[in-house]
């Protein structure tokens, strides 16, 4: 693969233009991040970053929200956002001769939404049945609660939805008082990547943004507490017991970053990790098994998950333990390293194939990292992962401190300590 072609400018409001010319496309894809999540939401109004992802797309001073979807969609293009626990974004995707029009489109709703009474309304039900949606899925909402496990007393363990109540209490007021606080310049990255000269996307960008003041508010993020041993039951009578289970992970700035990356894919990674081939290959005990890690500005999350019948519950969680305490004890052959270190590498470059994949790493980086991490960097740190590092990560990860959420037919959350290998 050619050598990557960034580039990155600063606004004299503090925002930062990151851009990526890959050629041989036509497509560019474009994205505004904001260091706004649910993160930075107090008690009071949980959700609320989420809740203007979706006002965003409600009506400008110049488009409905009718207009707002039919500028893109009749030139084929993308247009969509997305919010996690410590960020924002809105994006496009469009035909490299569509570029100016879907970063218009993208200023026009960043910079003169309306938020107008009805919209906020109407949008609350809306986001009511997403949050009904999501807590009648199992399978997606015991992620949350084990984050909410792990963190009981913090904004990183709320939920990005938030909650039915806490929206119905949200007023015009709070979302315009929300942005003028959090939508700060400082905290704004634009991304751009396909087909596009960077001079180009400079002078564009620099037209619709440059005009947006600097203000000096101080960020207030509080750093969640240490992690302890907890657990946690949402008693339901469903045909399956679902099973998450971790511990502490790393930060975006931690040197083991590259580490627990190839650790995960041996431990839950792919359809050849341990997990997967120990409960589902060789036991048919679940038929979704894996394992992830999460990181934060300031900490981290190391998750496996199993759905299984209510049966078979205790049988998986020992699996799990036995697998970690192997590598604990153990550690992985140099079969396995390999085998890891090369399905890191070929899920990275394959994913470098898609432009928005590539607009989203430039972002990400910038926003969380303040640089760009050239994929060649990110692969020579994954194959420099030794045997000795990958056990020494596996014993400070995997602690004993272990947290495990669960939500099935059972009567009362499960003792982690009661699980013998």
């Amino acid at each position: 693969m050619q050598k990557a072609d960034f580039d990155k400018v600063k606004l004299d409001n503090g925002i930062r233009i990151v851009s990526e010319k890959v050629p041989g496309v036509r497509s560019v894809s474009t994205g505004i991040w904001v260091e706004a999540g649910s993160r930075n939401e107090t008690e009071n109004i949980e959700g609320m970053s989420h809740f203007i992802e979706h006002l965003m797309f409600k009506g400008t001073q110049k488009r409905t929200a009718t207009d707002i979807a039919e500028t893109l969609d009749s030139v084929g293009g993308q247009l969509n956002a997305f919010t996690t626990k410590e960020f924002t974004c809105y994006y496009t995707k469009t035909l490299d001769e569509y570029f100016e029009l879907g970063l218009e489109v993208l200023s026009d709703m960043f910079f003169n939404s309306t938020f107008k009474e009805k919209s906020i309304s109407k949008e609350k039900g809306v986001i009511d049945e997403e949050i009904k949606m999501y807590e009648d899925t199992p399978d997606e909402l015991i992620h949350d609660l084990f984050v909410q496990t792990a963190w009981p007393d913090h904004s990183l363990g709320k939920p990005i939805l938030g909650t039915i109540e806490s929206l119905e209490g949200i007023t015009r007021e709070d979302i315009i008082n929300y942005i003028e606080e959090k939508y700060l310049s400082k905290h704004i990255v634009i991304a751009v990547a396909g087909n596009i000269e960077h001079k180009d996307v400079q002078e564009k960008v620099a037209r619709y943004f440059e005009g947006m003041k600097n203000k000096c508010i101080k960020a207030s993020k509080t750093q969640p507490q240490q992690i302890r041993s907890n657990s946690t039951n949402l008693r339901r009578e469903t045909g399956q017991v679902q099973i998450c289970l971790g511990t502490s992970g790393l930060s975006q700035n931690d040197e083991r970053l590259h580490s627990v990356s190839v650790l995960n894919n041996i431990l839950g990674g792919g359809l050849s990790s341990r997990l997967v081939q120990s409960i589902r290959e060789e036991r048919g005990l679940a038929y979704s098994v894996f394992s992830y890690h999460a990181s934060f500005s300031d900490t981290g999350l190391f998750t496996v998950y199993a759905g299984t019948s209510p049966t078979k519950y205790h049988e998986v969680i020992h699996l799990i333990l036995k697998e970690i305490n192997d590598i604990k004890k153990n550690g992985i052959t140099e079969k396995e390293l390999t085998r890891a270190k090369e399905q890191i590498k070929g899920n990275m470059f394959l994913g470098l194939e898609s432009v928005s994949s590539r607009m989203t790493r430039l972002g990400r980086n910038e926003l969380c990292l303040n640089r760009i991490i050239p994929p060649s960097e990110v692969i020579d740190k994954i194959f420099a992962v030794t045997l000795e590092d990958i056990k020494k990560l596996a014993c400070e990860l995997f602690d004993d401190k272990y947290i495990l959420s669960t939500i099935g037919p059972l009567d009362a959350p499960l003792d982690i300590k009661s699980f013998t290998v």
